[in-house]
C-alpha cells in the first residue's frame, strides 16, 4: 500500500493510510490474528457475522420498500 506525503503533511498522509487500511480489512484481519481461535469458536464467529450480514440486509431492503 503506497500513500505520498505532499507538502510535509505527514498526519494527512497516516489519515490516508488508516482509511485504506480501513477499507481492505486489515485492521479487523490484525485484531483476529492476535489469539490463536479454536475451530469451534470460528465457525461460531462466522455464523454470528452472516446473521448479522443477513438483518443488515432485510432492513435496508425494508427501509427502501418504504416500511
Amino acid at each position: 500500500m503506497l500513500v505520498q506525503v505532499r507538502d510535509n503533511d505527514v498526519g494527512g498522509a497516516l489519515r490516508v493510510l488508516k482509511r485504506k487500511m480501513q477499507r481492505e480489512g486489515l485492521f479487523r484481519e490484525m485484531k483476529l490474528h492476535r489469539r490463536y481461535e479454536k475451530p469451534s469458536e470460528r465457525r461460531a464467529r462466522q455464523a454470528a457475522e452472516s446473521v448479522r450480514r443477513r438483518r443488515k440486509l432485510l432492513r435496508k431492503r425494508l427501509q427502501r420498500e418504504g416500511y
